[in-house]
């Protein structure tokens, strides 16, 4: 008896975290979602009439969101923009990883505070920063214009590139940094034995290396793909008014529209998406994993 209370004791409080912190909380986003808007406090109509014990709920707003292109575009959209900044945060973050992991031990410290010493400032500041930089009157135009290498502004604000390097820059150490963790447990003696049975250093990449870093490309580009699906600040800022992403339509259904039914589907939408994404990856990992 003693043993199953200890037990209880210590595996309890996570389920009881989650319950209330997770569950609790996509179950009445859920219940909104399947309500209508109305105007009021709550902006939307209760479920269930409990003077007829009637369920008044629908999937109404599920059947408009997903037959309307309005909202269809957004969804693409962000999915196009968080698969594509997630690829280049790959490109840029695995040769950092293995250029980190390569150095002197006393060397890897260094570099990787630098790596994390944008956290040092707050997210809001140093997407400011970059309209000051990408601005048509920024530091590179004017540099640029100074310099003669161009007699008129580039227009890079307000554009995809502007997004695209915004959400990079704002999440490539979440990309670099399980890919460095899992690279720096390599045996390096697998280098060694394929160096031996005559495999160039490329191939010896390509076949040892790469293979093993398999579970940390997946976690990183779980951990950047997933908030760039949902981003507000980059495209609000970087992206100008007309960007459409998952997060300006959240905040114009509820803050601009008040229908948090319709802003409820949306999230509801946007967390299956992410759930399918974080299960598809890890039934990859798992199959490559997998001994044959």
């Amino acid at each position: 008896m003693t043993r199953v209370l200890g037990c209880l004791a210590v595996l309890m409080p996570p389920y009881v975290w989650m319950v209330t912190f997770f569950a609790l909380p996509i179950i009445v986003v859920f219940a909104i979602s399947l309500s209508d808007a109305v105007v009021g406090i709550p902006p939307y109509a209760p479920l269930v009439d409990w003077s007829s014990a009637r369920f008044l709920g629908d999937v109404e707003n599920y059947t408009f969101l997903l037959g309307d292109a309005y909202y269809l575009d957004g969804f693409l959209g962000s999915i196009r923009i968080a698969a594509v900044a997630t690829f280049i945060c790959f490109l840029i973050g695995y040769p950092m990883a293995l250029a980190i992991s390569r150095v002197r031990p006393t060397r890897r410290l260094p570099l990787l505070l630098l790596l994390m010493l944008p956290f040092w400032t707050s997210f809001l500041i140093r997407t400011y920063a970059w309209i000051t930089l990408l601005n048509s009157n920024g530091i590179i135009n004017n540099a640029l214009l100074n310099l003669g290498l161009r007699e008129t502004p580039i227009l890079m604000l307000y554009t995809d590139f502007s997004v695209y390097l915004g959400i990079v820059y704002a999440y490539l150490p979440f990309m670099v940094l399980p890919i460095y963790a899992v690279i720096e447990r390599h045996d390096l003696g697998l280098l060694e034995a394929a160096a031996d049975l005559g495999a160039k250093p490329f191939r010896s990449f390509l076949s040892v290396t790469l293979p093993l870093s398999i579970p940390g490309i997946a976690a990183g580009c779980l951990l950047v793909f997933v908030p760039a699906l949902g981003e507000f600040v980059v495209p609000e800022l970087l992206g100008g008014s007309d960007f459409l992403m998952i997060g300006r339509l959240l905040w114009t259904e509820t803050f601009q529209n008040r229908d948090w039914p319709l802003a409820a589907t949306v999230t509801i939408v946007l967390l299956v998406l992410v759930v399918a994404t974080v299960v598809s990856v890890q039934r990859i990992v798992d199959m490559r994993e997998r001994p044959l």
